[in-house]
């Protein structure tokens, strides 16, 4: 049986400023977006269009803020509401834990979408760009939540192979490494389909709805090895929060999908500069 290794969550320290590793694997993520998107502007219609490299690092320095803002909200919300509202000055404490992806998904919209005005782009088409470069990110975050031990999984079979002890959790139970799951569905399954359908034009919105769809699939399906919140544990019809999340994610993306499949494919036009 695997023990967690219960690694050290600061990767280095200079002076009083520590570095820990989950900040880490959000700076790889970042990079990981930017080389990516790179090679994604290159494709012809988005060459075409007038789309630069440049533009890439604008929409990072937008997302970066859409990803905190709204990771951050949307674990308050989502999470731990009347909490917060008791204790509204620790919603600034990020320092403590406490993100959302789906928060974070719903501020990097919120934050795609300025950008997209701003730039003179349609919004689709932005997200189009953008949906294929995230699942990178999402796994380098799962690596991050492996090393601090938490989100750790439900109970397993001790005769499983790869079943791991997480001591944080307060027990001596064999577990499911859920973020590795996470890692394998979210970030490197759902990059792998996502950049191999992406390869070809497709109707403007059709990329981006492919992600929203595959993340609430794969979520959805991660979340049956993945230890509900015990200040929530399970939710209605025995699901946790974050099925009951991605399920508006899976039916949202598939009638995207669909309703961008209906129209023609435009000729993408170059943004007013």
């Amino acid at each position: 049986m695997l023990v967690h290794p219960q690694f050290n969550p600061i990767a280095f320290s200079v002076g009083p400023l520590q570095v820990h590793w989950y900040g880490l694997t959000y700076l790889v993520g970042f990079a990981l977006f930017i080389a990516l998107g790179r090679l994604r502007v290159r494709k012809p219609w988005y060459a075409d269009a007038g789309w630069t490299r440049n533009d890439i690092e604008d929409m990072l320095f937008y997302g970066v803020l859409g990803v905190v803002v709204g990771g951050r909200l949307g674990y308050v919300l989502f999470y731990k509401p009347m909490d917060y509202l008791a204790h509204p000055l620790e919603i600034f404490m990020v320092w403590r834990g406490g993100m959302s992806f789906h928060g974070g998904f719903l501020g990097v919209m919120a934050a795609m979408a300025l950008w997209a005005r701003r730039a003179g782009r349609p919004f689709l088409e932005v997200m189009d760009v953008v949906a294929p470069c995230v699942p990178t990110g999402l796994a380098s975050v799962r690596i991050g939540n492996f090393i601090n031990g938490e989100l750790w999984g439900r109970p397993a079979d001790p005769g499983l192979p790869w079943a791991m002890v997480f001591p944080q959790s307060g027990s001596l139970v064999p577990r499911h490494p859920s973020e590795i799951y996470e890692f394998l569905l979210e970030g490197c399954l759902l990059f792998v389909l996502l950049w191999f359908y992406a390869r070809r034009r497709r109707p403007t919105g059709q990329v981006a709805a492919f992600f929203v769809f595959g993340y609430g699939v794969m979520r959805f399906i991660a979340e049956y090895f993945r230890e509900p919140d015990s200040f929530l544990g399970f939710l209605a019809f025995g699901m946790s929060m974050g099925q009951w999340l991605s399920l508006p994610m899976i039916v949202g993306g598939a009638a995207l999908w669909w309703w961008c499949g209906r129209r023609p494919l435009a000729t993408l036009q170059g943004a007013p500069r």
